[in-house]
C-alpha cells in the first residue's frame, strides 16, 4: 500500500463527487431535511422526537453513504475507469482505502451538520457529548460505503443498484430496533435482526443517546459493527478484478 498512491485515489474521488451537485445535495442537504421534517412530525409529542432522533442522525450517513457509494462504484465499473485503474500497480487496498477517506470525510462534513442543526437549532438533548453521535455517525457512514461498494458489482445499470436498497437496507432498518423494540419481536425476527449490523450500529446510537451507562454491551456493538465493516470491504475487495492487458 502507498500513501501517495492512496491519497491521489481520495482526491480523485472528491473531485469527481464535487462536480456532481446532485450527490453534494443527497449527503448534506436531505438529511438535514429529513430531520426538520421528524422534528415537526412530533413537534406536540417531543419525548418521541428525543428518543428516536439522535440515533436517527447516526442512521442517515449508513443510508446515504450506501446508496451514493453503490452507484459511483457502478458508474467507475460501466465506464472503464475501475478496469483502467486495475491495470495499474495499484493496489486493491490503496483503491478501498482511498474511498473510504473520501467518503469519510463527506460524512464527517454530514454528521456534524445534521448534529449541528438537531443538537442545536431543533433542541434535540443527549446525555452525552454530540461529538459521540457523530463519531458513531461516521462509522455507519464507512459500513454503508463498504456495503455499497460490495454490491455494485451485482448492479447493471444505477436503477439495480437502487434496488437493493429495499432488499439490503429497508430490512435493517425495520429490525434495528428504531420502530419495535427486539425484545418485542416475534423469535424468527430477533434471529434475522442478529446477523444483520446495523442492529448493533443502532443499538450502539440508543446507548450513547440515553441515560444508562455504555457498559461492555456498547463496546461489543461497536466492534461488530466495525467488524461487519471490514467484512464488506474484504468481499468488496474479491470483486475487484485485476487486468493484465
Amino acid at each position: 500500500m502507498s500513501p501517495r498512491v492512496t491519497l491521489a485515489t481520495t482526491l480523485r474521488v472528491l473531485r469527481q463527487l464535487r462536480r456532481d451537485p446532485r450527490t453534494i445535495v443527497l449527503l448534506l442537504v436531505v438529511p438535514a431535511v429529513l430531520v426538520t421534517l421528524l422534528h415537526e412530525l412530533f413537534a406536540d409529542r417531543p419525548l418521541v422526537f428525543q428518543q428516536i432522533g439522535g440515533p436517527l442522525l447516526g442512521l442517515f450517513p449508513f443510508i446515504s453513504m450506501f446508496l451514493v457509494t453503490s452507484i459511483t462504484m457502478l458508474r467507475e465499473r460501466t465506464s472503464g475507469t475501475l478496469e483502467r485503474l486495475m491495470t495499474l500497480p495499484l493496489a486493491k487496498l490503496d483503491l478501498l482505502v482511498g474511498y473510504a477517506l473520501a467518503f469519510g470525510l463527506f460524512a464527517a462534513v454530514q454528521a456534524s451538520l445534521v448534529c449541528a442543526l438537531g443538537f442545536g437549532l431543533l433542541g434535540l438533548d443527549s446525555v452525552r457529548s454530540p461529538v459521540a453521535v457523530v463519531g458513531l455517525a461516521i462509522s455507519n457512514a464507512l459500513l454503508g460505503m463498504a456495503l455499497g461498494l460490495f454490491v455494485s458489482a451485482f448492479a447493471r445499470s444505477e436503477f439495480q443498484a437502487v434496488q437493493f436498497m429495499p432488499a439490503l437496507i429497508f430490512p435493517q432498518i425495520l429490525l434495528c430496533g428504531l420502530f419495535v423494540s427486539r425484545d418485542q419481536m416475534a423469535g424468527w425476527l430477533r434471529g434475522i435482526s442478529a446477523v444483520l449490523p446495523l442492529t448493533y450500529s443502532y443499538d450502539a446510537l440508543a446507548r450513547v443517546t440515553s441515560p444508562p451507562a455504555l457498559g461492555v454491551r456498547f463496546w461489543t456493538d461497536l466492534g461488530i459493527t466495525l467488524g461487519a465493516t471490514l467484512v464488506a470491504l474484504a468481499l468488496g475487495a474479491a470483486t475487484l478484478r485485476r487486468r493484465t492487458g
